[in-house]
């Protein structure tokens, strides 16, 4: 099920699906985005007016309605998220050593290791995975998103991977093969990396508790994390390690360094050490006045 038809299920269908839709007005859906505005994101309430719009533009095509109320709508400032944080260099190690031998393994690797979106990962085809190159690599062409696509077209990149990413991957493959018999004539064969164990694709629920299991075997609270902070780790010890900004940017696929910077901004060492360096230099022998 995609994440559409889960807010759907979860709060639109629950919220209002009661009332004909000749009858919605703009003050109902007023009413009810506020009181979602108690318990979810701003961004979590523009996707789900974003749904309301799209289904009523449909009835509007077919002459079921005359207009569309929840334009007419502004979305309300919604509840304060979790903000995002990064694992040390120490954990991050604790959660690979944790996954080994996990149906999970490949994917932590590649999300540590490369940071790939978890939605990129879940789309991830190996007629994308070059593993006899040199070096090898995997092209992130793809995602879980509407249509296939990627989040923006400069998130479209191909990668060369680690030598911890092909073993890993090898080792994924290998498995893989053993679920595919195991499976027989159950088998989906959608030539995905990460899928079930009847070859379908992966949903963010089934990751996401395999991935707390993990982390609860890395002895780390497993309620604190989400599996895309594994992506904000991989920013936050690449810069640790002094990579360049721009640099970081192209890895992740960001349009720019602006975008890296405001989403990875507690992620991020400072940069910009040129003029404090040269300043330390011009005056490190001169003694004060």
């Amino acid at each position: 099920m995609d994440k559409c038809s889960i807010l759907a299920n979860k709060h639109i269908i629950p919220g209002l699906g009661a009332r004909k839709l000749v009858d919605l007005t703009a003050d109902d859906v007023d009413r009810w985005l506020a009181d979602k505005a108690k318990e979810l994101s701003t961004r979590t309430l523009r996707e789900l007016r974003s749904i309301l719009v799209r289904t009523i533009s449909r009835a509007q095509a077919r002459d079921k309605v005359k207009r569309n109320v929840a334009l007419l709508c502004e979305i309300p400032r919604g509840k304060e998220g979790r903000p995002s944080k990064s694992l040390t260099l120490d954990q991050a190690e604790a959660v690979l050593k944790a996954s080994e031998g996990t149906a999970l393994h490949a994917y932590i690797v590649l999300s540590l290791l490369l940071g790939a979106r978890t939605e990129e990962l879940r789309a991830l085809t190996w007629s994308h995975v070059d593993l006899d190159g040199t070096p090898p690599s995997i092209m992130v062409w793809r995602s879980v998103r509407e249509g296939g696509d990627t989040k923006t077209r400069k998130s479209r990149r191909t990668l060369a991977i680690p030598r911890r990413c092909a073993d890993a991957l090898k080792l994924h493959r290998e498995r893989q093969e053993v679920a595919k018999r195991a499976a027989g004539d159950d088998w989906q064969d959608n030539g995905l990396v990460f899928a079930s164990k009847v070859g379908t694709e992966l949903d963010a629920h089934n990751v996401r508790r395999s991935f707390r299991a993990v982390l609860k075997k890395a002895g780390l609270n497993e309620r604190e994390w989400t599996p895309r902070e594994m992506r904000h780790s991989f920013v936050s010890l690449l810069s640790d390690s002094g990579v360049p900004l721009e640099n970081i940017s192209r890895l992740v696929g960001h349009r720019n360094t602006s975008v890296t910077e405001t989403v990875y901004r507690k992620q991020l060492r400072p940069m910009l050490l040129e003029g404090a360096e040269a300043m330390d230099r011009l005056f490190e022998n001169r003694p004060e006045q």
